[in-house]
């Protein structure tokens, strides 16, 4: 089997709602995705897609995947999909890093691998462990009426983990923390997510007058050696997020112990393939995973679920559907919110195949030479 096109579209995605993120810092109301289609001379068909959280979020952004791409696909085209690491050690050497360019070609490489094999994603990622995967709400930053109002219609839509932004000035953190505190049902979990707004100073300062939450919060300050010296001085749980982009970052990461939870996003490590390595060594050191994308379609969203359905459920925390805050998913088939749980398509691939036509015309279309 070879790869012998690649035909490549835009498409925006308006958010439900404004979201704001970081203590108010970034603000977003529609984001911009790019989708694949791998064809292959055999007929098969494989589809990926890569969503960054707009421009501002991480050091990615729509028009770098579409320029990526290009420049990746005389690399990728006359490959077999199948071999996946052969396919990613390809698009190394034609560009290296870039990871959020190459996790859409990866995932469409990965659906074309189970279609092949007449297999669900999942089970071709090391197999269907027992559970449905929980999802988390995706609550914006806002004042604590505004956050218990947010979570409210997240707890209507079926909801009871939630994953909160704070990260303003630490008195009203504290203030947010302990309200939400306050507010969870029997049953239900919250997250405090900084999203890298707090200086060293500020989380420890807040997380030390709130110790008597147990909590997780995740990412507090913006780089992984700020994140050190603030694990050192609290004690409670605390995730990294955005400060895991790389295999070796992740190895750092348990050799320091410096978290219970890492945030596994595809698009910011770089795809399925980096991420089914990194979800080895979690298990293997006994870390917590939230399995998740930066954003995205159906598409995007059931491909992480199939990741996350091959995780043990004592080390599987929970998933984010980007979906739930859009307004328009040109996808048919693929997971949805089911009570706050989510499971993995039974059929072959990812099992969530877009709608051309409402994709419109292609950006661009790559072929093999004959």
């Amino acid at each position: 089997m070879r790869i012998t096109r690649i035909t490549m579209w835009g498409l925006e995605l308006p958010l439900n709602r404004p979201y704001s993120l970081s203590g108010g810092r970034l603000h977003f109301e529609r984001l911009d995705t790019t989708i694949l289609r791998l064809d292959t001379d055999e007929g098969l068909v494989g589809w990926g897609e890569g969503c960054p959280w707009g421009s501002t979020y991480l050091p990615a952004f729509a028009g770098g995947i579409r320029a990526g791409v290009a420049e990746l696909a005389p690399a990728v085209l006359g490959r077999n999909p199948r071999q996946t690491d052969a396919v990613y050690r390809a698009m190394d050497v034609a560009l290296p890093g870039h990871g959020y360019v190459k996790s859409a070609i990866d995932m469409a490489c990965w659906d074309l691998t189970a279609r092949a094999a007449g297999l669900p994603l999942c089970d071709v990622l090391g197999g269907r462990e027992e559970g449905r995967v929980r999802l988390h709400s995706s609550i914006p930053f806002g004042t604590p009426d505004e956050l218990l109002v947010e979570i409210d219609l997240a707890r209507a839509e079926g909801y009871t983990f939630h994953s909160a932004k704070v990260g303003a000035d630490v008195d009203a953190d504290i203030e947010r923390m302990r309200i939400l505190d306050a507010a969870m049902a029997p049953g239900e979990e919250v997250t405090f997510d900084v999203n890298r707004a707090w200086t060293p100073s500020e989380a420890i300062a807040a997380l030390n007058a709130t110790s008597d939450i147990q909590r997780v919060v995740e990412q507090p300050c913006q780089t992984y050696e700020q994140h050190l010296a603030v694990r050192a001085a609290v004690g409670q749980p605390l995730a990294i997020d955005e400060s895991l982009v790389t295999l070796g970052d992740l190895l750092r990461i348990v050799a320091d112990r410096a978290c219970e939870v890492v945030g596994l996003k595809l698009g910011r490590v770089g795809g399925i393939t980096p991420a089914r390595r990194m979800r080895d060594v979690c298990l293997e050191a006994g870390i917590r995973m939230n399995v998740e994308d930066t954003g995205g379609t159906s598409l995007c969203a059931t491909a992480v679920v199939h990741l996350a359905q091959t995780v043990p459920e004592p080390f599987r925390r929970a998933t984010w559907l980007c979906l739930d805050h859009l307004t328009v998913d040109p996808v048919e088939g693929g997971v949805v919110n089911d009570g706050g749980y989510a499971e993995a398509p039974s059929g072959p691939g990812i099992g969530a195949v877009p709608d051309e036509m409402a994709l419109g015309e292609p950006l661009a279309v790559f072929e093999a030479s004959s």
